[in-house]
């Protein structure tokens, strides 16, 4: 039995280093793997189409296979040409972390299941409040997207307003309370909206607030608020990079004891760069949500969910029983997840290998190359149709057909990869500048391209 066991875990620790070289390897040939994988690579995802052996097979083929046929059919996220839905790349000490994190492979659902997990988050959430200079006495979740810190954020809103008119949430749930109305943007991101569904708040029944040719709410034409309702506002439009301007919608919302809510995924970090003047007044609103693995440049999953008042969202997700009690500040009674990682600790080891300044850095860096590309490409001919006040360029080339041919030109030259939307009832293309890895030569890199693309 001793040498069987001994066998097994020889065989676990050889098993981890071929991860490990395999995982070394895609790292050392980042700067050369195409932004999207090509045909070849994606048709050889057929690998994987096998069926399921009666008895299993061996570990060491089956980590053989992934690599083999998953490692190019991979985006070119991880690297310094992908200019897509503002995704950053992983920071070494961040990825490092949460290496050692599934070599340990906690339930960080409390102290008493992992006190490791428990401290180190709980300091990472302090970090964050003074980072991004929010109240200090906020409650800080670590969940895994910002859809589903949104939800956190929101359930709490809601059971608070219901609260205050003396509902009881808990025990009566939603038939027969007062109706708690939601005021969003007309350019609310689609996972605010996707949270309020599956809340239960009908998309026909939000009331939408107009914007400004920038997508930012207009003051002027706020609907009206009451103590019954949830303002959401944005920090960073997802195409134009704009901020709702805060003071004065938080100022109304305030006057009549409304709950207001920033979607702040990759906008927020502004707060902590010399771009901070775009979030005055974002400090006065009720919760937050922002991602990691966005702006910070964390590995998936990391995203946080901020209510200022931590009572109201720890008692919204309370996950207590009587075989698995904790204080109100455990993840688990701040997050939708109990069985849940250490979401904060790749969190916790960017912001403590960055430090403030570096946060900065990273920030800065991003919007200046972002309204560099942004001056070039309109002494280029293109329509750069914002204002470029962080890390996004909306554009489009004379009219929509040369709009998707510079695109797909650009894509062909393996100069970069970035998505299309649509802005205004047209078609566009939108690039954001996010990745740590991401150098001012890839950023002409890609401006070469697309004006070669243009012009021929």
């Amino acid at each position: 039995m001793a040498d069987a066991a001994a066998t097994a875990k020889m065989q676990e620790l050889d098993l981890i280093a071929d991860a490990d070289a395999r995982a070394r390897n895609y790292l050392a040939t980042l700067d050369i793997r195409p932004p999207f994988p090509d045909q070849a690579a994606r048709d050889g995802l057929a690998a994987f189409a096998e069926p399921i052996s009666e008895h299993g097979r061996d570990a060491a083929d089956t980590l053989r296979l992934l690599d083999l046929h998953g490692s190019s059919a991979t985006t070119g996220s991880n690297g310094p040409r992908y200019f897509g839905f503002v995704i950053g790349a992983a920071l070494p000490a961040a990825a490092a972390a949460e290496r050692l994190m599934l070599a340990w492979d906690q339930c960080a659902s409390s102290y008493d299941n992992s006190p490791v997990a428990a401290t180190v988050e709980k300091i990472a959430g302090d970090w964050l409040l003074d980072v991004l200079d929010l109240p200090r006495e906020s409650g800080v979740g670590f969940g895994t997207s910002a859809t589903a810190c949104t939800l956190a954020c929101l359930s709490a809103a809601r059971r608070s307003l219901l609260d205050r008119q003396g509902w009881n949430f808990d025990r009566n749930g939603l038939h027969g309370s007062p109706e708690i109305k939601v005021v969003v943007s007309e350019s609310v991101h689609i996972t605010v909206k996707k949270a309020l569904r599956l809340l239960g708040f009908g998309m026909g029944r939000l009331i939408v607030a107009p914007t400004d040719p920038q997508g930012r709410i207009d003051p002027a034409r706020l609907p009206a608020l009451d103590d019954h309702t949830i303002l959401c506002l944005q920090a960073g439009e997802v195409n134009t990079g704009e901020f709702d301007p805060f003071e004065p919608l938080i100022e109304a919302a305030r006057r009549a004891g409304a709950w207001v809510h920033i979607d702040g995924a990759f906008g927020l970090w502004a707060r902590a760069s010399s771009r901070r003047p775009l979030t005055e007044g974002v400090d006065r609103a009720d919760s937050w949500t922002t991602d990691g693995h966005k702006w910070l440049n964390t590995p998936y999953d990391g995203a946080v969910a901020i209510c200022r008042d931590a009572t109201a969202l720890a008692e919204a997700m309370n996950a207590d029983a009587a075989y698995s009690s904790a204080s109100k500040d455990a993840q688990k009674n701040l997050t939708l997840e109990f069985s849940r990682r250490a979401c904060g600790i790749p969190i916790w080891a960017a912001l403590r290998t960055l430090g403030r300044r570096g946060v900065a850095e990273l920030v800065d860096r991003h919007c200046d190359e972002a309204a560099w590309l942004a001056d070039r490409l309109r002494s280029n001919g293109f329509d750069v149709l914002n204002r470029v006040p962080l890390n996004q360029v909306l554009v489009r080339y004379q009219d929509d057909e040369g709009t998707a041919r510079v695109r797909q030109s650009v894509l062909e030259s393996d100069a970069g990869w970035f998505g299309t939307t649509i802005w205004q009832g047209r078609p566009a293309f939108r690039i954001s500048i996010s990745s740590w890895r991401t150098q001012h030569e890839d950023v002409v890199r890609l401006a070469e391209a697309l004006t070669r693309a243009a012009v021929g």
